[in-house]
């Protein structure tokens, strides 16, 4: 555990970047530094390390002060990861990844070993062993910085905004990996950022802090979104926290309807049959049951056969039913054409449609059990495919 006891930290000409800041950061968790710009974020994180010195108060580790322990060693135990992933670019990356565990006198194959091993783990191909950093793009970058600060295997891990700097789908892409990276190695992760929706995806808890380094909440994500601790927070989290909060119920049991399902060959009365299930579009699939597209159903009276592809509407993104939330669900209705999501399997074949009304229901529904639980039903109240 990281104990962060009234820590202030004040530079010489009177600003204070921290102030009275208390903090107690589990094992195994990741925690979430955000707040604006100014607010003391990196700060913070920098004294963990001891990069940074703070004015007053004391910071331990499993019940020791750091300050207690040799600056080099203390840096060397955590992993350290930044923006631009900050890997020497004279350097190959399997050497680059190598680079804490050679410092540690491992002898150089089996540092670069370890490097290889990591490499598979973040998900980059061995073939970029031998390269460079410039041949590389941004995202896969970070994951060798990522790999890098793994390499010794410390039990804590600094990571200051380290997907800033990477277009929204690679972020998303390298938010998934560090959660599945965590399920199995279980790190101490701090983790600093200025997008309260990348803190809410990734973080185990989360500390909001104001302008001038002061605490204004710290909480789990669901608590924050559900109770948020005053108005600076309130504002901070956004109008659409309500939406946000639907991330944390799981379309695990979601009424999906499988009757406007048709596949690409059925006859007229098949047809026939999927209309009377009351949907005003059906739900075109292929010979593998993958969706194509909708078609009013009086269209495709004649039998979907003989329906022009041409002439579908698109079915938009399919959300993974019972592994993505009820925010994604509820994300496709509303961007459907129709007003209905797609549900679909590992395999990207449809298993059923939903309205939007039945969404909403759900919605109710969990809100309802949540509460009834006193706000601590997990069940219904998790993290939906945050890995996905």
């Amino acid at each position: 555990m990281i104990q962060i006891e009234s820590v202030t930290k004040r530079y010489p000409d009177g600003t204070t970047a921290v102030d009275d800041l208390s903090l107690e950061i589990p094992d195994g968790s990741i925690t979430v530094l955000v707040g604006p710009s100014g607010c003391g974020k990196t700060t913070t994180l920098r004294m963990i390390n001891r990069m940074v010195e703070p004015t007053s108060g004391r910071i331990l580790l499993d019940g020791s002060d750091i300050t207690g322990q040799p600056v080099n060693a203390l840096r060397r135990s955590m992993g350290y990861v930044i923006q631009n992933a900050g890997l020497f670019q004279h350097r190959t990356i399997v050497d680059n990844i190598a680079t804490v565990p050679r410092m540690l006198g491992w002898d150089r194959r089996r540092a670069r070993d370890r490097a290889r091993e990591l490499m598979a783990r973040v998900g980059l191909d061995e073939a970029l062993a031998r390269r460079y950093p410039y041949q590389l793009s941004g995202g896969q970058q970070q994951r060798v910085g990522v790999a890098r600060a793994l390499a010794a295997d410390p039990p804590v891990l600094l990571m200051d905004e380290p997907f800033s700097a990477v277009d929204p789908i690679v972020r998303k892409s390298l938010q998934g990996e560090l959660l599945r990276i965590q399920q199995e190695l279980g790190k101490t992760i701090v983790f600093v950022t200025h997008d309260i929706d990348e803190a809410i995806r990734i973080g185990d808890m989360i500390a909001v802090m104001r302008t001038g380094g002061r605490l204004a909440q710290f909480a789990p994500p669901t608590e924050l979104l559900s109770s948020p601790a005053d108005a600076f927070v309130e504002d901070f989290l956004g109008t659409d926290r309500g939406i946000r909060r639907l991330s944390f119920f799981s379309s695990d049991g979601l009424e999906l309807s499988k009757g406007p399902l048709v596949a690409v060959d059925a006859d007229a009365e098949q047809v026939a049959r999927s209309a009377a299930a009351g949907a005003p579009y059906l739900l075109l699939t292929d010979a593998e049951g993958k969706p194509l597209g909708w078609v009013a159903a009086q269209d495709a009276a004649g039998g979907a056969d003989k329906v022009a592809v041409g002439r579908l509407l698109p079915f938009g993104r399919p959300f993974a039913a019972g592994r993505e939330s009820l925010r994604d669900a509820l994300d496709c209705a509303v961007l459907s054409p129709t007003g209905w999501a797609v549900a679909v399997d590992g395999e990207g074949k449809a298993v059923g449609v939903v309205s939007q009304e039945t969404i909403g229901a759900a919605i109710r529904s969990a809100h309802a059990r949540h509460e009834g639980a006193g706000g601590t039903d997990r069940d219904d109240f998790t993290k939906a495919g945050a890995a996905t």
